[in-house]
Parts: C-alpha cells; sequence; structure tokens
C-alpha cells in the first residue's frame, strides 16, 4: 500500500492496540509515512459540571489531558525505535468533530479506527462516530472489526460501474486501487461486486402494457451492458482474475452486498460513500448507509473527487 502518507489513528475501542494500531503501524512502514495517534475525551455532560465546584473545569480537563497523552506517549515509544514517524495528541470535544478537524488541519489522507463492536444499539457493528466519520470524512476511513486479529483472506471491491458517468466511474477506480492495494499489503483474495437493476421492471412487467418477453429481452441486454463494464473494471485492476471472485448480482444492493459477503467470509468490504441529498456531505446514500447497517466486517470507505465536508474548522 503505496499512497497514504499522513495516516490518523484514532484511539481507544475494544482492543485497539492489538488491531488498529498494529495495522497502522504496518502501513506507515510500508510506506514511510507519518502517523498521529489521537485520543478524543468528551467533555463532561453539562449537569455533571454544575456539580463541581472545588475545581475549574479546565484544570480538570487539562489534568487527565496530561495523564493520557502520557500513556499514549508510553505506549508509543517502542513503535519510534522501529523508526516510524509518529506521535500523540488528546483532545478534548465531540469525537467525529475533533477527527475531522484533524484531518483538515493536518491534511491526513487516512483515518483507521476500531468499531465499537456488537452488543448495542440495533447489535450494528458500527457506532455513530464510525457513521459520521463515513459521512463527513473527507478522507478514506477504515473502521477496523475489534476481533479480527488476522490478517485479511478476502477482500471484497463494491463497485458501481457506469458507462456515462466519469464521477462514478472515478470513484470504482479508487475503490479498485483500495482494494488491490490492501489486498497486496494483506496476501488476500479480491472479489469484486456488482449489484445491478432494471429500471421499471416490475412496473413494466405488471403493466400488461409490455410483454414479458420483451422485458426479460430488455433485461438481458441492461445485464450484457453491466458484464462488459464490471469485465473492464476488473482487467484493469486485477487482471486475470477467477470467475468465481467476480459477482454481477441482479437485485438490491442493500441486500445481495452483505449476503455476499457472509456467503464468501468477507473480512474487509472497500465501498463507496456518496451524498444523495441536497445538502452535500451530510448523508451517505442510502444504499451504503443500509450495507453499513447489516455486514459483519471490518470496512474501508473512500468519498467521490470533489466531496466537501460539512465540517469547519
Amino acid at each position: 500500500m503505496k499512497r497514504f502518507k499522513n495516516i490518523l489513528l484514532v484511539a481507544g475501542g475494544e482492543g485497539w492496540e492489538e488491531t488498529a494500531l498494529k495495522r497502522a503501524v504496518t502501513i506507515a512502514k510500508n510506506n514511510k509515512a507519518k502517523l498521529k495517534i489521537v485520543e478524543v475525551i468528551e467533555e463532561l455532560p453539562r449537569g455533571t459540571r454544575m456539580l463541581i465546584t472545588t475545581m475549574h473545569l479546565e484544570d480538570i480537563q487539562e489534568a487527565i489531558i496530561k495523564e493520557r497523552l502520557k500513556k499514549l506517549e508510553h505506549l508509543i515509544a517502542p513503535i519510534r525505535d522501529e523508526g516510524v514517524r509518529v506521535t500523540a495528541k488528546v483532545v478534548c470535544g465531540t469525537p467525529f468533530l475533533e477527527i475531522i478537524k484533524e484531518v483538515l488541519r493536518n491534511k491526513h489522507d487516512l483515518v483507521i479506527k476500531t468499531a465499537r463492536g456488537k452488543g448495542r444499539l440495533k447489535d450494528h457493528l458500527f457506532g455513530s462516530t464510525s457513521m459520521h466519520l463515513m459521512r463527513k470524512c473527507p478522507c478514506p476511513v477504515w473502521v477496523i472489526k475489534p476481533t479480527h486479529r488476522k490478517k485479511y483472506a478476502r477482500v471484497l471491491a463494491a463497485v458501481d460501474p457506469a458507462p456515462y458517468d466519469k464521477k462514478k466511474n472515478a470513484l470504482n477506480t479508487r475503490i479498485m486501487e483500495l482494494a488491490t492495494s490492501m489486498a497486496h499489503l494483506e496476501g488476500s483474495e479480491v472479489h469484486v461486486v456488482h449489484a445491478w437493476t432494471l429500471y421499471g421492471e416490475l412496473t413494466l412487467t405488471g403493466s400488461g402494457e409490455v410483454s414479458k418477453s420483451k422485458v426479460d429481452s430488455l433485461a438481458r441486454e441492461i445485464r450484457k451492458l453491466h458484464k462488459s463494464q464490471l469485465a473492464k473494471l476488473v482487467e484493469k485492476h486485477v487482471p486475470g482474475n477467477p470467475n468465481d471472485r467476480i459477482h454481477l448480482l441482479k437485485g438490491s444492493a442493500e441486500i445481495l452486498i452483505p449476503a455476499l459477503a457472509k456467503r464468501k467470509r468477507i473480512e474487509l468490504i472497500v465501498m463507496g460513500t456518496v451524498c444523495r441529498t441536497g445538502i452535500e456531505g451530510l448523508f451517505i446514500g442510502n444504499t451504503a448507509e443500509k450495507v453499513l447497517q447489516q455486514v459483519d466486517c471490518s470496512v474501508l470507505t473512500v468519498k467521490p473527487d470533489g466531496f466537501v465536508t460539512p465540517v469547519g474548522l
């Protein structure tokens, strides 16, 4: 993986030192990249602040920051001895906001953090901070499943090739570059998935205005087009990839991609997050959101070219 030169690792989460930290150090070594580890301490709730009368809030926060930074410095000392350019920082505030501000200030090109693990709200792997980052952080965000401490055996690139959409195809290229680069680093199989639908198929079939044979013929033509576009993308980035690792699926992506990931025991999904609302940067596309809510593996998300975060300095 030769593309990342300025990595930001978010400290904290279950087993983060054994998962996220080790992978961040490996990437930093391979790329001769800078690595910064940041820990975000959330501000005390207003009710708690009102009860504190014997010390100034600023003094309490400063003492906590000083102690946490001391622990981080102790943690990274052996990493420095290995020749990695690593620094540590502790800040106070809302985690996703402080992380994105750090990215903007220092032009980080990758954020790594540990997922919260399952067992909470709706049993989702990704918590609110991870989701905020995947929606709003301008650089790629790699959220690592805390229980996966070995190298990834299988990486899945989720793409959406479109013959006349330059922006979407540029995003597909970035997804494939990241997926293949990650697979090279980890020694992984590369799987590629594209889910497609025939626009208005159910309406056409049910209306009686168009015969089923004509609808089926149209579906075959559309599938042929999608297959051709997917083949070109695969041949460009993973030439000779076995057919059983190329998945052209007809139907809803938010259903088919998580099901495929489970069936193939995928351990990392690389996918794009594309804004689909009128307010740029506030929400990722509904498809990506639904996929993220269902998968049970690590995810590396990337934004399209020209993405502007709604978070300001």
